[in-house]
């Protein structure tokens, strides 16, 4: 579908990061040789990326919490509609069917009224069981996780200093997606996946 600002599509997914942390000074770097790291490190917990990616308008956005709960997922879609996107009508939400990513979490965190209000500007499409590749928020991930996430990280604000500074550099070259599944293609690879008539 074009690009509409009053109902933007956003893709959603998440993603877990173990911080660790180095017990011994990495061996630096010579010509042509690798950085090379002890195996043996220091676990400093674990947290949580929420990935938000319009790919029409080549945006994205991380939000980083320490869990991903229910109410983690209901204060990030509360930000989604209140902070990001204040003056679309609907969002459309593309997202897997996790069973934190629910209308239920909206009610289970914040008083009716409010949980309601948020819930009218979500449309949520889900991504088919086992189809989460389906979602661009997917290849947006593996992007930071070659970029910025694939190395030990030792804590959640260096994490996030990290992560905003290749969100803000991606979002300023406007960086996208380039998706190539056509619905033709989907109708043959997901063929089990849609209803068969037979006359």
């Amino acid at each position: 579908m074009p690009y509409d600002p009053a109902y933007p599509t956003v893709c959603f997914d998440e993603k877990p990061k173990q911080l660790i942390g180095e017990t011994r000074v990495p061996c630096p770097t010579m010509p042509g040789q690798s950085a090379r790291y002890d195996y043996e490190y220091e676990r400093n917990g674990t947290c949580n990326l929420f990935m938000f990616f319009e790919p029409l308008r080549a945006w994205r956005h991380v939000d980083i919490t320490d869990r991903r709960t229910g109410n983690d997922w209901a204060y990030v879609m509360k930000d989604l509609v209140d902070v990001y996107f204040p003056d679309a009508e609907r969002i459309r939400v593309v997202m897997d069917n996790l069973n934190t990513h629910t209308i239920a979490a909206l009610y289970n965190t914040f008083e009716p009224a409010e949980a309601r209000r948020i819930a009218r500007k979500l449309e949520i499409h889900n991504t088919p069981k086992h189809g989460s590749w389906l979602n661009m928020a997917e290849i947006e991930l593996s992007v930071f996780g070659r970029e910025c996430l694939n190395r030990r990280i030792p804590d959640v604000e260096t994490l996030k200093r990290e992560v905003a500074a290749l969100e803000a550099e991606r979002n300023a070259h406007e960086s996208t997606a380039h998706w190539r599944f056509t619905t033709a293609d989907a109708r043959i690879k997901l063929r089990r996946l849609y209803p068969s008539y037979s006359e």
